[in-house]
């Protein structure tokens, strides 16, 4: 029993080790370099700041075999406030994309959260202010039924801004 548990396992680790090879990050220089490229990319504004905003948002975008961006989509956000700023970070990735197995375009799906570091002092204010802010965002949903054909989920961009 224990020697077929373990060529079990065997086979299933040689299989794993086979797909781990052919499937590549789409971004030029792997997952810790897109994560870097958007917190340095992904300018927080003024307004965003002021309102204390926080959130997701979930983007689709079609590259294609060049690396450009070609089509941008809002599946979700919890605010527009928040979408500016992630739309021209995105656009400043164009020709970072790499298309899997030479098709002619891509699409992907890459979720962002946006938020505030702690300060240090003024606890009452921020909890007030961030309250204030749930209270009056204005979500994006899609109200359609979305079509994934074949998209790649992209880790999570987490951005964390100070006030």
């Amino acid at each position: 029993m224990k020697k077929i548990l373990f060529i079990a396992l065997l086979l299933a680790s040689v299989a794993c080790k086979a797909q781990e090879g052919t499937l590549a990050f789409p971004f030029q220089g792997g997952s810790p370099i897109m994560a870097r490229f958007f917190k340095d990319s992904l300018q927080v504004g003024s307004d965003i700041k002021s309102r204390m905003a926080t959130g997701t948002a979930v983007f689709k975008f079609t590259a294609d075999v060049s690396g450009n961006i070609t089509r941008i989509v809002i599946y979700y956000a919890d605010d527009y406030i928040l979408t500016m700023p992630i739309i021209e970070a995105l656009k400043k990735s164009t020709k970072k994309w790499i298309i899997p197995d030479k098709e002619k375009f891509h699409d992907f799906i890459i979720p962002f959260s946006i938020g505030y570091n702690y300060p240090a002092s003024g606890e009452a204010e921020v909890q007030k202010a961030a309250y204030a802010f749930y209270n009056s965002r204005k979500p994006i949903i899609a109200r359609d039924q979305i079509p994934l054909n074949s998209a790649t989920l992209l880790p999570t961009v987490v951005i964390k801004y100070d006030l």
